[in-house]
């Protein structure tokens, strides 16, 4: 098999991949196999026995036109040994027969019985190994995929496990071994033209099928590569349905489609025209090795060297041959479209993590704090999770720089808020504290800890089960309300949904559905409010109750009266923990401990509420234009939710 060369079909780096990476080689189809082989090795025992059902059947199968011979000779006037001869051992024949004909069926369903569980297996191994890492790879790739397009590479890598098994084992290999048992036997009982003949066919028929194959697999692999872009776009556009309704475009997506629509059918057409070619050949090849193994069948018993059942042994044999033959172009194909899918899934599987866990990280400790006599924590005290940024710069790309040398520092306990404008660099703050992305300088000393321990140090996992954030922009699962609040804390009672619920003022909304905590929130929560998906997400953070909180505009979408109201429950729940409140409106920090001022990633004040507007600073600016509404009065709810 071929060695890849073109750029669809060889790994390419991630996006996330970092400055100076290089392209994977290039995998050989026999690569791939060896990729596969070790997931089916799991099922050794069951292999061989396939294998060894596989061969018997192909044993009988082969017996079947030999005992037919047997027959039609001692059928035939000169073969006959007397009336007691022609009804006992015909008979003793067809029963044989019949018997052979029920092996060939019954050794090829137990091969498929037996190494069912082995192919499924692989299947789900594979499939899952993939899910697995495509969470495990960095923000970066997620936001620079086509899920669409990744999701058809998915689906048919693992319909390519199984049409690789089944063609291999079922096709491939029995035929290879069915023509070793003809081709022997031809040569042992007959002249060796026989052989010669079927050889000569054989390989003017692989070698046709190959080459053609071969000549229309960029056909085939343009055909999917506008399938995975047709399939791309219309998921995307689905996605997007409200946009689209917005800006009434619903026809200019479908002229999109369309369009990509249009390009497979050519590609398509070109492959199946191709397809046509190829089968024409090999029907004239396959013609033409029958003709020349049936006149030289047919020579021998004219001379009297062979007998009539010698002829119908040889024409059953060529037809046992030639059937699966004939399916050779489409089985190859098959194959090379099936490498190549697995190809792809295997890619996958190889993309490299931009953030990974160094060998042996530790889970993320938390030593407990001296409990202070007016602590309001609970019993036994709180724990360290301060959270320190030392001298932190970032970059999403080299060119341009997000955040520049950033330091402070959350004390245990306490609430640090930061504000600015857009682009200012707050939500990548969250990001790096996820450890979505790495800082840009370790070199230079640029570190976050939490609780002292360099977060570039601790796995990921325990560090992430520490923090939690309610987004901006809360994108729900399609399932029940109860599902999505149960999310921050899998396996929670109804109980404990229900009083994380009330703590986020949802409840009673939730409890006045006719399904209550049943109801389904649809596609990314879109049938929620913006203020209702919002409480929710406050609700899942809640009941997961981690020792560091993010607050993201967590009260954007609420209303005036339930923003004050979730203010308070926030309030509460940020007590004892170590809380980052990224805001745009001021007065909902205004009681943080410490007020972060971002511009153009930099921190350019800091301090609590009162110190800040007396500097009469960048801040001050900011406070008394969010005073004053679109009209120039004051807002009088804003400056009545000041803590």
């Amino acid at each position: 098999m071929r060695h890849r060369a073109t750029a669809p079909d060889s790994p390419a780096p991630t996006a996330a991949a970092p400055p100076g990476a290089q392209a994977l080689p290039p995998r050989s189809d026999w690569d791939t196999l060896a990729r596969l082989f070790p997931y089916l090795w799991e099922y050794k025992w069951r292999v061989m026995a396939a294998l060894a059902f596989m061969i018997s059947a192909k044993v009988a199968n082969v017996g079947v036109p030999v005992l037919l011979k047997t027959l039609v000779d001692t059928m035939s006037p000169a073969g006959g040994n007397g009336a007691p001869a022609l009804l006992v051992v015909p008979l003793a024949l067809l029963v044989a027969y019949g018997l052979l004909r029920l092996s060939t069926s019954l050794f090829t369903e137990l091969r498929e019985l037996v190494f069912a569980k082995a192919t499924e297996g692989a299947a789900r191994r594979i499939s899952l190994e993939v899910f697995r890492h495509l969470h495990a790879l960095s923000l970066r790739f997620h936001l620079d995929r086509q899920t669409g397009g990744m999701t058809r590479d998915i689906e048919r890598g693992t319909r390519g496990v199984h049409s690789l098994i089944s063609y291999s084992l079922y096709s491939i290999i029995p035929t290879l071994i069915e023509v070793t048992l003809v081709l022997t036997l031809l040569a042992v009982k007959f002249d060796v033209w026989f052989a010669g003949i079927t050889i000569i066919a054989l390989v003017f028929y692989v070698l046709f099928t190959v080459t053609v194959t071969e000549w229309r697999t960029k056909f085939r692999k343009q055909m999917n590569e506008l399938d995975s872009s047709a399939h791309s776009r219309a998921i995307d556009s689905l996605l997007n349905y409200e946009t689209v309704k917005y800006f009434n475009n619903e026809a200019f997506e479908a002229s999109r489609y369309d369009e990509s629509l249009e390009r497979y059918r050519r590609a398509a057409v070109k492959s199946q025209t191709t397809l046509s070619l190829l089968n024409t050949g090999q029907q004239l090849i396959i013609a033409i090795g029958l003709v020349a193994m049936l006149w030289r069948a047919t020579q021998g018993v004219v001379e009297g060297r062979m007998t009539l059942g010698d002829l119908v042994m040889v024409n059953a044999f060529m037809i046992q041959l030639y059937i699966p033959l004939g399916f050779l172009g489409v089985i190859y194909r098959e194959i090379k479209q099936s490498l190549t899918d697995l190809d792809k899934m295997f890619n996958l599987l190889e993309k490299e993590r931009e953030v990974a866990d160094e060998p042996g990280a530790r889970p993320l400790h938390f030593p407990p704090l001296p409990r202070s006599p007016d602590a309001r924590g609970p019993a036994g005290g709180q724990v360290d999770a301060t959270v320190r940024f030392e001298n932190v710069s970032f970059a999403y790309e080299p060119s341009r720089p997000i955040l520049h040398h950033v330091s402070f520092e959350i004390p245990a306990g306490k609430t640090v808020a930061v504000v600015g404008s857009s682009g200012a660099g707050k939500s990548t703050l969250a990001r790096l504290l996820f450890r979505f992305y790495d800082v840009s300088n370790p070199q230079e000393g640029g570190r976050i800890t939490i609780a002292g321990q360099d977060i570039r140090h601790v796995s990921q996992s325990s560090l992430r089960q520490a923090i939690g954030i309610v987004p901006q922009d809360t994108v729900l699962f399609n399932d029940t309300v109860e599902y999505n609040i149960a999310y921050g804390k899998p396996g929670a009672s109804r109980a404990e949904v229900e009083e994380a619920a009330r703590a986020a003022r949802i409840h009673d909304f939730i409890s006045a559905t006719p399904k209550g905590y049943n109801t389904m929130v649809g596609e990314r929560g879109l049938k929620l409010s913006g203020g209702e998906k919002q409480r929710v997400a406050i609700a899942r953070t809640l009941l997961k109750n981690p020792p560091v909180l993010i607050f993201d505009e967590a009260t954007s979408a609420l209303d005036s009266a339930n923003e004050r109201a979730i203010q308070a429950e926030l309030r509460t729940a940020a007590q004892n923990k170590t809380t980052l409140v990224i805001a745009h409106r001021l007065s909902t920090v205004a009681d943080a401990h410490e007020i972060l001022v971002m511009d153009a990633g930099r921190i350019i004040e800091r301090g609590n509420h009162a110190d800040l507007l007396a500097r009469d600073g960048r801040y001050a600016q900011m406070w008394a234009l969010q005073q004053q509404g679109h009209d120039g009065e004051p807002v009088a709810a804003q400056a009545a939710s000041v803590g």
